[in-house]
């Protein structure tokens, strides 16, 4: 199956959709030019979108394949309509392994979330506080476990300071984007989590787990969170720091 060099032209670049031929329950969403839209079809490899499609064959059918928007000159352009549209359905409805193309800082937001993002409000912090920076995890279209697993866990971090702090604030781009009350710190692994194991690739569990710690706590209460949730803390940060912890009166 392949699309003739005229309908190539006339397509540019496209964003794609497989969905279920019954149901039609959408499963991967992607952006490509030529005929890209047709590789998975013959895709060797064992990842999730694969396995979907060869169930779909071993029941006698074939994923319904659609060209959601076509034309674009841009790349870009493409990639932008294709993280959207994963943003809407949502990333744990589909096969795709990641987000879209900057999801995280141009993806589905709140009018909160936009107004925290682009008109940054400073916040005087005068509680025992660990900021954590999830900068590389995050996205906007986290669930609230999601934020929680990434935020409490996997640090390299002083024990004894750590152990003085009553809250915990997961920053995104200089916000906090949630706070936490902390209840105890665990070393890495330790406590049950729904987080993937096999993040780091080329190590073993032991070794990505070495010498790191992870939190147990809940969402702060509403007062404490109104204090200081899509506050901006970038004025702690100094310029070059990229140790994603910092600690404040611990």
């Amino acid at each position: 199956m392949k699309f003739s060099n005229s309908i190539i032209d006339e397509l540019k670049y496209y964003v794609y959709i497989y969905s279920h031929p019954e149901t039609n329950e959408i499963f991967y969403i992607g952006k490509g030019k030529g005929n890209r839209v047709f590789n998975h079809l013959k895709d060797p490899s064992e990842s999730h979108k694969v396995q979907y499609i060869e169930k779909l064959k071993s029941e006698g059918l074939k994923p319904k394949i659609e060209i959601l928007i076509h034309g674009l000159d841009d790349e870009n352009i493409a990639l932008n309509v294709e993280s959207s549209v994963i943003d809407l359905i949502g990333i744990r409805n589909l096969t795709n392994k990641q987000s879209g193309y900057k999801s995280a800082a141009f993806g589905r937001m709140t009018i909160d979330q936009i107004n925290a993002l682009y008109n940054k409000q400073p916040v005087n912090i005068d509680a025992p506080v660990i900021l954590i920076r999830i900068n590389q995890a995050f996205r906007f279209s986290m669930t609230e476990a999601e934020l929680y697993e990434y935020t409490r866990g996997r640090w390299k971090l002083n024990p004894a300071r750590a152990a003085n702090a009553k809250y915990a604030f997961a920053i995104y781009q200089g916000v906090i984007q949630e706070v936490y009350e902390i209840f105890d710190w665990h070393k890495a692994g330790s406590t049950n989590s729904t987080r993937p194991t096999n993040e780091e690739k080329g190590l073993n569990t032991a070794e990505r787990l070495k010498n790191r710690f992870e939190f147990t706590g809940t969402i702060a209460s509403e007062a404490i969170r109104k204090r200081y949730r899509l506050m901006s803390v970038e004025h702690y940060f100094r310029k070059g720091n990229s140790n994603p912890i910092m600690y404040i009166k611990v």
